[in-house]
C-alpha cells in the first residue's frame, strides 16, 4: 500500500494550498495529508478534494489544520 503524501501548504495563501494538492493528487496515491494554517485555505482544500471524490477529515493542531484525505 502507498503511503500517505504529505503537502505542506503553511504560510501560503489561496490558490496555492489548492494547486499543490491538485498536483499531488495528479500523481496519483488514495491518501494525502494536506497541512495549511488558515481556514480559508481549509474550506477551499476541502472542496477541492471532495470535487475530487475524497473523504476528508480535519483536524486541527495549534494554529494548522491537517486535512486527511482518503478515498
Amino acid at each position: 500500500m502507498a503511503e500517505k503524501q504529505i503537502v505542506d501548504a503553511r504560510g501560503l495563501s489561496c490558490p496555492q494550498p489548492v494547486l499543490m494538492t491538485k498536483k499531488a493528487v495528479e500523481k496519483g496515491g488514495k491518501s494525502y495529508e494536506v497541512i495549511v494554517d488558515n481556514g480559508t485555505a481549509k474550506e477551499n482544500v476541502t472542496r477541492f478534494a471532495q470535487n475530487a471524490g475524497f473523504q476528508v477529515k480535519v483536524t486541527e493542531d495549534g494554529d494548522d489544520y491537517h486535512l486527511t484525505l482518503s478515498k
